[in-house]
């Protein structure tokens, strides 16, 4: 690890604070984000410039060579959002930034936080995997979410659809402690329909990011936040990724850096989980309940004294109505249209409509927003129970 010296003079509090009216505290916290707004995306060259100059910011972005991007001079009204949302600043030269982080060999110049900085620094694990998640991949990954916060630890995510989300959730049902990374500004959610999400995990937990207020997601951005992620963590946890997965580049950097990678295994014909499977086939510890997670992690932790299913072997299988079971079975395979449902099962449409009806009403399924039909995994209805 590169320790960065630091001058009486720029000293910097565990966090900033926009709030903070004092002019040395406005004048040190607009210094650190003109740095973060050049720099955040050369992590290696900033630490360098600290090191060289001390953890002064302003002398390390002029040893930089580096120009404020267009608008990089907008430090009042910057500060402005930052107090509008609840963020604070948590420079690499603070004392309370994370020791897990300062030891990489790019450790983000600044986080913006939203939430609880001290989550930053508890025993964590990363869950993460496909967006575009299997029903039985989203209920693993809010089962593992819910079972590892019980535990005591912070679950960490992307705060992704699919699995990131499920995680997410899962923690927050414990009730737990979750974080999650964004590969955005910390004002900027994405996706949008994540909001209430990113509100709930604030109070739970923190939502952090390394970019810029206003920084729009972009390509770029996600092999930094996955490196993030992963450095965060004592073990990184993947469910479901596809050959070409960012969710293989978090698993890469965990191992890198040091971490545990598991995975949940997945069918073999399931192109959901080629790539997680492939992890396996060279070598990561397979999951199949929350306890491997603990064990591998050699944790201090225990599950409570409830005994927890396997993953996806909830004791709640399916309906008591041959019917409703039958739908609900093959909504787990896979989401399916209603009119594709209904070729594939060769019922008259009421028989169909009440056995669909009857499975909404009990909270067994679920369209999503382009209207297929998800089968709610037995995990997340035990879930809902606690909420």
């Amino acid at each position: 690890m590169c320790e960065i010296g630091l001058t009486r003079d720029v000293q910097s509090p565990d966090v900033l604070d926009p709030t903070d009216e004092r002019a040395a505290t406005q004048e040190l916290l607009g210094a650190w984000l003109q740095f973060q707004s050049a720099l955040c995306l050369a992590p290696v060259l900033a630490r360098d410039c600290l090191v060289a100059t001390g953890g002064d910011p302003v002398a390390a972005l002029a040893r930089s060579g580096k120009s404020l991007p267009r608008g990089g001079h907008e430090v009042a009204g910057w500060i402005r959002v930052m107090g509008e949302h609840g963020i604070r600043a948590l420079p690499l030269t603070a004392n309370s930034y994370p020791l897990s982080l300062r030891a990489l060999a790019d450790p983000p110049p600044v986080l913006l936080i939203r939430g609880d900085p001290a989550d930053l620094g508890r025993p964590s694990i990363a869950i993460v995997g496909a967006r575009a998640a299997t029903s039985y991949g989203r209920g693993v990954a809010e089962e593992l979410g819910c079972a590892l916060a019980e535990a005591g630890f912070v679950v960490v995510s992307g705060l992704a659809r699919g699995v990131d989300a499920a995680a997410h959730r899962g923690a927050l049902a414990a009730p737990g402690r979750t974080l999650a990374v964004m590969g955005s500004g910390p004002d900027r959610v994405y996706p949008p329909e994540h909001r209430e999400l990113a509100e709930q995990i604030a109070r739970s937990g923190a939502v952090i990011s390394e970019l810029p207020l206003g920084r729009p997601p972009a390509a770029p951005h996600f092999p930094l936040r996955n490196r993030l992620i992963s450095g965060l963590v004592q073990a990184v946890v993947v469910v479901e990724a596809r050959r070409k997965s960012g969710s293989l580049i978090t698993a890469r950097h965990a191992l890198n850096q040091g971490r545990e990678v598991l995975v949940v295994p997945g069918r073999i014909d399931s192109i959901h989980a080629a790539g997680s499977n492939a992890l396996l086939r060279d070598g990561a510890r397979p999951v199949l309940e929350p306890s491997d997670v603990l064990e591998a992690v050699s944790s201090p932790f225990s599950l409570d004294s409830n005994p927890v299913p396997a993953l996806g072997r909830a004791t709640e299988a399916e309906p008591s109505d041959p019917d409703q079971a039958r739908i609900y079975l093959r909504l787990r395979e896979e989401a399916l249209h209603r009119d594709g449902l209904g070729r594939e099962l060769g019922w008259a449409e009421g028989r169909l409509a009440l056995g669909l009806m009857g499975l909404e009403i009990d909270g067994w399924i679920e369209a999503d927003r382009d209207g297929r039909l998800h089968a709610i995994p037995p995990s997340r209805r035990r879930l809902r129970g606690r909420v």
